[in-house]
């Protein structure tokens, strides 16, 4: 497999064409096209990440959130010298934002479910049209701590909003920056909302309707798509890493 038959591939595999999205889905920086030997995976496309894979010797960096994002940005100061070390390595960089949240098997949102063991999965929460998130059943009644602790969820960017309730058996899942999805997790009855990072301005709504929210950061609650499509490109035959940048956020 070539690097642009995986680089095509992956954008098969997660639709990325259907999705509506600030970000530039797919191949950010090209590189030129030779046998796929090894891929890199991170959540972001920072310069650690990007230095980490040209020292890996990886032919292409898959991240979550990358460098572009809906409007001109000039390649200069910060920007440029991802750009350049990318380009100097060879390292192509590819891209999947909101399709990588949404995907049915290998999304942040469906891995989360799927640690969980989550019954009666159904779609939850809404992109611009598009169902991204997940509402079920646990399988047995957790507190928060089971939780956190099963999802990795132990670092600062730990939040809980807690209503007073030992344990949950209803949850829905929306990784990231899910506090506009709180309103929709009210009307659902859901036990627990399960996100990444939430903010002030709906505390007093999730606290007032009896919603317990656990957020475990931006970054930990993303590393699961990534992780997922590593595991998928391994079962390919291809040599992986992942380029772990944990920003405690």
């Amino acid at each position: 497999m070539t690097l642009y038959e995986y680089s095509t591939h992956l954008s098969s595999l997660l639709d990325i064409s259907s999705f509506p999205d600030i970000s530039l889905n797919g191949v950010q920086i090209g590189a030129e096209d030779r046998e796929l030997k090894k891929v890199a995976f991170a959540v972001d496309a920072s310069l650690h990440s990007i230095r980490e894979a040209v020292k890996e010797k990886a032919d292409i960096l898959v991240v979550h959130h990358g460098l572009f994002w809906g409007h001109p940005i000039a390649i200069d100061g910060d920007h440029y010298r991802r750009v350049k070390e990318a380009i100097e390595g060879g390292l192509m960089l590819y891209a999947a934002h909101i399709p990588l949240d949404a995907h049915p098997l290998y999304g942040n949102n469906a891995m989360i479910a799927s640690i969980l063991s989550l019954e009666e999965k159904e779609g939850f929460g809404e992109w611009k049209g598009k169902t991204i998130g997940v509402k079920g059943m646990l399988p047995k009644e957790m507190d928060a701590d089971e939780i956190a602790t099963a999802l990795g969820f132990t670092g600062p960017g730990l939040r809980m909003i807690d209503v007073g309730k030992k344990s949950f058996r209803s949850v829905a899942i929306v990784s990231g920056a899910g506090s506009s999805d709180v309103e929709d997790a009210i009307k659902a009855g859901v036990d627990l909302f399960i996100t990444g990072e939430i903010k002030h301005d709906v505390y007093w709504s999730a606290v007032e309707s009896g919603l317990s929210v656990l957020a475990g950061g931006h970054y930990r609650s993303e590393v699961f798509g990534v992780s997922a499509l590593k595991e998928y490109t391994n079962h390919l035959g291809i040599d992986t890493v992942f380029i772990e940048g944990d920003t405690g956020l």
